[in-house]
Formats: C-alpha cells, sequence, structure tokens
C-alpha cells in the first residue's frame, strides 16, 4: 500500500511539473504570442507608436519653425498620463520609450523632470560648506526648458456578442513655454480585435 501511494504521489509531481515550459523569444514573437493571450497594450505597441510620433513630429511645419527659433531646444517632458479604463496599461514603459528615442533623436537637449530633486539637494549640499568652494556647482546656473510636451492616452472599447474592439489614442502637445503657443500636436492610434468563444477564449 505504501509503495502504490509513494508511486501516486510521485506521479502527480510529475504531472503538475511537466505543464509548464518557457522559452526566450525575440520582440515580433512575443508580440504574436501576447496577441493569443490578450488584448491589452503590450510592449509592440508602445515601440510602434513612439515611433510614428516621432516622424509625425519631423514632418509638422511647426517642427521646422521652432527649430529655426531654437536650434537645439531644451524639452521637458510632463509625463504623459494614462487616461484609459485600464490602470494596468504601462505608462511608465511609453514614458521612457518616448524619452530615449527623444534623446537619441539628437533634436532636442533633455531637461531631467524627475533628477532636479536630487540635483537640488546635491548643489545645496554643495554649497553649504562641506566642498571646496572651487569645486562646488552654483545654485541658479541650471538651464529652463524652452518646450514642453504635454500628453495622454484614451482607449475606446466597442463590444458586441463576444466581439471587442479597442482603439486606443496616444495624443502628444508640444508647447513654447516663453510664448505659451502650441509647436504641434500629434496622434498615434492602435486597434485590438478579440473574439470571445462560448467556452472562453
Amino acid at each position: 500500500m505504501k509503495v502504490l501511494v509513494t508511486a501516486l504521489m510521485l506521479s502527480m509531481l510529475a504531472t503538475s511539473c511537466g505543464g509548464f515550459k518557457a522559452k526566450r523569444v525575440d520582440a515580433a514573437e512575443s508580440d504574436e504570442r501576447a496577441l493569443s493571450i490578450t488584448d491589452n497594450w503590450v510592449n509592440q505597441d508602445t515601440t510602434q507608436v513612439v515611433a510614428e510620433v516621432i516622424k509625425q513630429m519631423r514632418l509638422h511645419p511647426g517642427f521646422g519653425r521652432m527649430k529655426a527659433r531654437h536650434g537645439v531646444p531644451k524639452l521637458f517632458i510632463a509625463e504623459v498620463q494614462n487616461d484609459t479604463a485600464e490602470a494596468y496599461f504601462p505608462i511608465g514603459d511609453l514614458n521612457d520609450e518616448l524619452l530615449n528615442e527623444l534623446s537619441l533623436s539628437g533634436d532636442f537637449e533633455l531637461v531631467d523632470n524627475k533628477a532636479r530633486e536630487s540635483l537640488l539637494k546635491e548643489i545645496t549640499y554643495q554649497n553649504d560648506g562641506m566642498v571646496d568652494p572651487k569645486t562646488a556647482k552654483k545654485i541658479g546656473n541650471q538651464i529652463g526648458a524652452d518646450i514642453l510636451i504635454f500628453g495622454n492616452v484614451y482607449m475606446k472599447p466597442e463590444k458586441r456578442d463576444g466581439k471587442t474592439i479597442k482603439e486606443y489614442s496616444v495624443n502628444l502637445r508640444m508647447t513654447d513655454l516663453e510664448r505659451g503657443t502650441e509647436v504641434l500636436r500629434t496622434r498615434a492610434k492602435v486597434f485590438k480585435y478579440s473574439e470571445k468563444s462560448k467556452f472562453g477564449w
């Protein structure tokens, strides 16, 4: 009897461990497989939208005028906001990808919003007498932004008979800080279709 119980337990253990497999895949395969799991926003959507936004910026007439006025403008990005109903929308990834691509473009000098508080603490420390005055950085020498980017992401779902189409819209506005005028705005969209059978996905 003991032998039978032990054999049964080992068999159950082997079955439970044998049902899971994992492997590394590239971005394209990951995106393709994600579509069989979810109709939510995935990494490839972020990459695609940011590339489209950068392309639209460069083609916009306001971009040329802005470059003529500022040369390499100092750009401050107020975070793109998640205005979808999806609490887990990867807005942090979208903001990071946008910053990375704008930095790589060489068209702007980025003003680092997130680092400002830390920079101020360090400069204050250096000017409190704790650091050799010859090497201490002076307060008031930080560069101000010329251009600001604001943005948001919306999602509009349409559902019927187990079928869903989601329309994601990523909207960015670029504003000249000194003048308060709009330089340009862009909109990039992603559509996700899903179909649910009576027995589940």
